[in-house]
């Protein structure tokens, strides 16, 4: 197969498997899913949409959470982990929103990636979810997909970013970036993973990244 071929090949498999794709995390505007991004952070979806019930219920929007102090804050989000850094964050990033953008978050992926604990990756997670213009937001799943698909080197992860936007068509980035993720959840994990199952790896995957798990399994065949 042409690397083309390998990617439409990611495509139609990924289309059949998850036509629809909900955003993972529940949110009701641009603040909250951009506080629930940043919750997420070494964290899991599960648990965020755990806690931020809790913290919706009392702060949606930039005017309330303000009104709490980080201490308050950090409490409440204390189980997604990092919460010291986090409601740190998310104090300051609310002043910033009523100081200079009237309480909006702003769709532009530098003024986000200017606020406190947002990152890249985080900004641009709201500016494809929250805005819908397209991005490719590079997650530990698609950075090892892509690595595994040999359609990236894995250096690094603005090196994934960089192929995955050149490989795959724009229109489809914002749709395809979260199928990928369900489906390293699913079928490529990083950890407990069947290649038997992985019907992209298995078809298009690294030689060597196969050639590796074979061997894995030979040896525990032995070990038993």
């Amino acid at each position: 197969m042409t690397k083309q071929e390998k990617v439409k090949f990611v495509i139609d498999t990924l289309n059949k498997l998850y036509p629809q794709t909900p955003i993972p995390l529940d949110h009701k505007d641009p603040y909250t899913l951009l506080i629930a991004v940043l919750l997420s952070a070494q964290s899991t979806d599960k648990k965020v949409n755990e806690i931020t019930p809790h913290l919706f219920e009392i702060a949606d929007n930039p005017k309330d959470m303000v009104k709490l102090s980080v201490e308050e804050i950090r409490e409440i989000i204390k189980p997604v982990g990092l919460s010291p850094m986090k409601a740190k964050g998310i104090h300051g990033l609310s002043e910033i929103l009523l100081e200079k953008y009237n309480g909006q978050v702003p769709a532009d992926l530098e003024a986000l990636k200017e606020l406190p604990a947002v990152g890249h990756k985080t900004a641009s997670v709201v500016m494809s979810q929250a805005f819908n213009i397209p991005s490719f937001p590079v997650d530990t799943h698609i950075h090892r997909l892509m690595y595994r698909w040999n359609l990236s080197t894995g250096r690094n992860v603005v090196q994934t970013e960089r192929d995955a936007k050149r490989l795959f068509p724009k229109d489809l980035w914002n749709k395809i970036h979260i199928q990928i993720i369900l489906y390293g959840r699913q079928y490529s994990p990083a950890r407990g993973w069947d290649l038997e199952k992985d019907i992209i790896t298995k078809t298009i995957g690294r030689k060597s990244v196969i050639n590796d798990y074979y061997k894995a399994q030979e040896k525990r065949k032995k070990r038993k």
